[in-house]
């Protein structure tokens, strides 16, 4: 063990043990809250001593932004939160990186929730996703895979920053409490839980659906603006080649007034080179070629 991981370990103390569902009935709200202060203040203690690093939050926050934006696309009713600590019945409280619970109203800004207590939600975390970079690299791969198959969390995957590298673990079954390790197919792991396929691509932790990678925010941003310019150069084009179309007429209605002799005048002049509606400058050519006077030209003026 790290020298840091074992110093952590010998001065941070445990994590309170949840009470039974069976205890935690009978409790009152009160001591309820009791319970759930006293296991927030010791998870802030215990985060004193660590600190997860840019890289580590960049990865962990990124996955949740694609997560969010994609459920919420596709209108499927998902819970997703990082480090919100999760209480199960008899069981020290967990923090994962990301979790995920499905059929579960995500309320947003006004959620007001400090902890998921799994006894008064009725459901446990069907998905979790630590994402490793430094420190008890113990708690991730060895600890984690044996509490999170115990609690009955469906799939858990870690995300080795480090390394780049991707592990994922499943319930055979329903009712089972220890994982199978899920086999990459083409570099990918897919998830049942989400529906969609994790895999490393270029330093980063990708999702898909299908063949189709989800972006982030940052991403989604870059393309609109991709799209903007590319509609802005494309007006500017438009603008300018409307610009030569007017200009051709104007030269079209001066053209034909001289070839007729009726002799272009100040008024004619300052009238055409105004005129910004093509449909005018074409009844203007229409006239000129008949009309025995440049008033005639310039009934409508």
């Amino acid at each position: 063990m790290p020298l840091i991981a074992k110093v952590i370990e010998e001065e941070v103390p445990p994590l309170p043990v949840a009470p039974s569902e069976e205890a935690w009935r009978a409790m009152t709200p009160a001591q309820r809250q009791a319970f759930v202060e006293e296991t927030l203040s010791a998870i802030d203690d215990q985060a004193d001593f660590m600190s997860e690093g840019r890289p580590h939050a960049h990865a962990k926050n990124k996955a949740t932004d694609k997560l969010e934006r994609y459920f919420q696309r596709i209108g499927r009713r998902i819970y997703l939160a990082n480090e919100l600590p999760v209480i199960y019945p008899g069981e020290r409280a967990i923090t994962p990186d990301l979790m995920a619970v499905l059929d579960v109203d995500d309320p947003g800004e006004a959620d007001e929730r400090t902890a998921w207590i799994v006894a008064d939600e009725r459901k446990g975390l069907d998905l979790v996703l630590e994402v490793y970079f430094s420190g008890n690299e113990k708690k991730d791969f060895v600890d984690n895979v044996e509490g999170y198959a115990r609690r009955g969390i469906k799939e858990y995957f870690i995300y080795d920053r480090r390394r780049q590298a991707l592990h994922g673990y499943r319930l055979p079954s329903a009712g089972a409490t220890r994982y199978q390790k899920m086999r990459l197919r083409f570099g990918r792991l897919s998830s049942v839980v989400l529906g969609l396929d994790l895999l490393i691509h270029a330093g980063r932790l990708r999702f898909y659906s299908g063949d189709a990678e989800l972006p982030d925010s940052a991403e989604l941003i870059a393309r609109i603006e991709v799209m903007v310019d590319d509609l802005q150069q494309r007006r500017e084009v438009a603008e300018a080649r409307a610009e030569q179309i007017l200009d051709q007429l104007r030269a079209t209605v001066l053209g034909v007034v001289n070839a007729r002799g009726l002799g272009p005048s100040e008024r004619l002049q300052e009238h055409v080179a105004a005129c910004e509606d093509s449909a005018t400058l074409c009844r203007w050519i229409t006239r000129a070629a008949t009309a025995a006077s440049l008033e005639e030209v310039l009934i409508d003026a």
